[in-house]
């Protein structure tokens, strides 16, 4: 903890992490109660933090140009949101969100394939990465992986896990830019996506 990556020094901003507290910790979840000491000596308790599987999103477009979205259940909104198709980076047993960089864990771009396939029946042939990016820095260690797959074909049904509900469903640009207007479109990561995939088209 507390340490630059890029010069491995450390940061005179960086927290140190004194001690943890690992209040739920299984196969999909690691949520931590820890104390740190500020950079001025002082400490600091209890700050929450959790780690969960990383997991990609696909801006994906049909050969019509329309953009092919996902409609379901977000708990912690409780409302039914429109999004881009996305999903977890799967790894071999145990837990879920040990870091992507595990040998074991799913490579992201086969987890992209696999989730736009799954939730909407669709392939491409035309896969382009956007950016990696940390999910929620302030709270959570993981991160997410960002696509844009183009001129995307029918293949098959969908292929939904069991606690899956959604509809896939075909919007244009317009409609996707009025829906992230009025709050519709509510995912952040997912609206960061659309910009980066369209920074070509300004």
């Amino acid at each position: 903890m507390g340490i630059n990556q890029d010069n491995n020094k450390k940061d005179p901003l960086a927290w140190e992490e004194i001690k943890t507290e690992h209040i739920i910790e299984d196969e999909w979840i690691d949520f931590r109660k820890s104390t740190y000491r500020f950079p001025d000596g002082r400490v600091f308790e209890p700050y929450y933090s959790y780690s969960r599987r990383d997991y990609v999103v696909i801006v994906a477009t049909d050969t019509d140009g329309n953009y092919i979205c996902v409609r379901q259940f977000r708990q912690g909104i409780r409302k039914v949101t429109t999004e881009f198709p996305a999903g977890g980076i799967e790894r071999e047993g145990g837990k879920e969100y040990k870091s992507s960089d595990s040998e074991d864990a799913e490579d992201a771009l086969d987890a992209a394939k696999r989730e736009l396939k799954e939730e909407t029946g669709h392939e491409s042939d035309e896969w382009e990465f956007l950016l990696k990016i940390p999910s929620n820095a302030t709270i959570s260690d993981n991160y997410a992986y960002l696509f844009a797959a183009k001129n995307c074909r029918k293949v098959s049904g969908q292929s939904l896990d069991e606690t899956e509900y959604l509809n896939d469903q075909k919007y244009s640009a317009k409609e996707i830019e009025e829906m992230i207007e009025s709050g519709e479109f509510a995912q952040a990561i997912h609206i960061l996506s659309w910009y980066l995939s369209r920074k070509d088209q300004k």
